[in-house]
């Protein structure tokens, strides 16, 4: 059967086209070649990250399995940063951009080589938003492989994985553990290729979308270094058949309720605030209207099920054993929890895909019943009041409690933070505030775990709070609160803090109070003088000219 070559066809059957045809016959395409469905395959592999550093292998079996099937795979690659090697460095800056570049790439490179199709092979968590909001641009047959969760490390019997070097740089700061005990952890940390292996922004995004169904079935849990991750790149190669047959774009499977399933399984799993971010620029890009009250609305009539790191006991390595995402999602589907009846990638309902999935093992103790949740309501919580006008994102597991008061410990970079704390300055019952840090003060709102990992390690973790208009990893976690807009570069009130302010954060009434007059408000307000952004020139200087607030999602096309 011949599968339809909706957009190629302009440059492979149009006699005026010759030098298109003889350039695609230089590369090996022969004249039936040329009638075939031309798929891109856009790789974010690079040796410079274990997150990414077998993508390029992965990339090579989806074009076997697009090859295989009648079409023809053209693998082009993009850009990646590492988070992990990158934080509590200027590089993080990079980032967040980053997400938006390799969006804008891999559209680029679909539109002008007129490919009738995309498969996108993804590690480290920027990737993934970007891959898939190039994806709802283009709206052409499209399908996401994730490289796969790390396997963990060990040391003294007990599993490690990144966060864990980070930790142990607050433990040795702190004096409880060696120099020694140290260098033993971080060397023992990742062993070896996959994203980062807890439940942190990597594995969170992959699970959203395989949630979404922008990708096969276990394809957030199959682990990386696993014959599981090889058959299944093949397979969602070979998936672009029926993709292209029956013409499934990625707005046939993206709605409403198929965000409300992502966002739905990112509150069982008690995922990363970056998601957040992330759907905001993603239904931005499928122009439905989602916004953060309706996390909020999910995160109220949500449990968190989850016991995964960072706040838990388990890794990804974990649940795939008792399951993996589909055992997750069918116990949710029996539970009225998610919609049964949203398109995937398979071509298949949600519902049709979990029909054979055995679901979780009994006994399992990774995912907790419905009836005995960890905490009866979400993690994530939309705090507004008059230090967050206009919202912000918490992290809140309940471990941490859910109030939390005390007096304003104020740090303008992420940088005066880090060393705050290594001299010691920052004390039991404060609200540390790191400002200047959002998407155009940073520039590129960096990710706060070195502070956060600094604060836990140090044995602080209970005993302050910290708010920032950054953002967090992942792997983040204690008494948090990201993404306060409007961000201090702008004039927002986190601007106008000082230390000994009494801050108040509540996850009950869900509000992030600054305990002065309006009056003093209004008075502060009038005596700021906005700063000069930190850059004047490249990339980061464009981002901070161009990008929206995180209420909206970062995004860079809204000119």
């Amino acid at each position: 059967m011949k599968l339809p070559n909706t957009y190629s066809k302009t440059i492979t059957q149009d006699p005026t086209q010759p030098a298109a045809q003889a350039m695609l016959h230089a590369i090996g395409l022969t004249r039936e070649d040329l009638e075939k469905p031309l798929i891109g395959i856009a790789s974010t592999g690079y040796e410079g990250n274990p997150c990414n550093m077998h993508l390029n292998d992965l990339a090579l079996l989806a074009k076997q399995g697009v090859n295989d099937s009648g079409m023809v795979g053209l693998i082009f690659n993009t850009i990646g940063v590492s988070d992990g090697i990158s934080m509590g460095t200027p590089g993080m800056r990079f980032s967040l951009p980053s997400r938006d570049l390799i969006a804008d790439s891999m559209e680029t490179v679909v539109q002008a080589m007129s490919y009738d199709g995309l498969v996108t092979v993804v590690g480290c968590d920027k990737n993934m938003p970007g891959a898939l909001m190039a994806m709802i641009r283009l709206n052409r047959p499209s399908i996401l492989i994730y490289g796969g969760t790390i396997d963990s490390g060990c040391h003294n019997g007990k599993k490690l994985d990144v966060v864990s070097a980070f930790e142990a740089w607050g433990s040795k700061v702190a004096g409880s553990i060696t120099e020694n005990e140290f260098q033993q952890i971080v060397q023992k940390a990742c062993p070896g290729a996959g994203a980062c292996g807890g439940m942190y922004t990597a594995n969170t995004m992959a699970s959203a979308i395989e949630a979404l169904g922008m990708s096969l079935p276990y394809n957030s849990s199959n682990p990386a270094r696993s014959d599981l991750k090889t058959q299944e790149s093949i397979q969602a190669g070979e998936a672009m058949q029926t993709l292209i047959e029956k013409d499934i774009k990625p707005l046939d499977i993206i709605t409403r309720k198929s965000l409300e399933n992502a966002i739905r399984l990112v509150t069982i799993l008690g995922g990363s605030t970056n998601a957040v971010l992330h759907f905001l620029a993603i239904a931005r890009a499928a122009e439905i209207d989602f916004t953060l009250s309706d996390f909020q609305r999910i995160s109220d009539t949500t449990p968190f099920l989850a016991d995964l790191k960072p706040s838990g006991r388990f890794l990804m390595e974990d649940l795939h054993e008792v399951g993996g995402i589909p055992g997750v999602l069918r116990y949710l589907l029996t539970k009225g929890l998610i919609h049964g009846d949203c398109l995937t990638v398979t071509g298949k309902t949600l519902a049709e895909n979990l029909i054979d999935v055995e679901g979780l093992k009994e006994g399992q103790e990774v995912i907790r019943p419905v009836e005995n949740p960890i905490k009866s309501s979400g993690h994530i919580r939309i705090l507004t009041g008059n230090l967050s006008p206009t919202g912000a994102v918490a992290k809140i597991t309940g471990k941490e409690g859910l109030k939390f008061s005390g007096p304003a410990r104020v740090f303008d970079s992420e940088f005066d933070a880090n060393d705050g704390i290594v001299r010691g300055e920052v004390q039991k019952g404060e609200v540390v505030v790191i400002r200047y840090e959002g998407p155009q003060g940073g520039p590129g709102m960096p990710e706060m775990l070195k502070p956060t990992a600094a604060i836990m390690g140090a044995g602080l973790g209970k005993e302050v709070a910290l708010i920032t208009d950054g953002r967090f990893s992942g792997g983040t976690h204690g008494f948090v609160v990201g993404h306060v807009t409007p961000e201090a570069q702008v004039g927002g009130p986190i601007a106008l803090v000082k230390d000994g302010d009494i801050i108040s954060i509540d996850a009950e009434t869900n509000t992030l109070q600054l305990d002065i007059s309006e009056e003093e408000m209004k008075s502060r307000k009038a005596a700021w003088r906005q700063p000069e952004l930190k850059t004047s020139r490249g990339a980061l200087y464009k981002y901070a000219k161009t990008v929206s607030s995180a209420s909206t999602g970062c995004v860079t096309d809204e000119i």
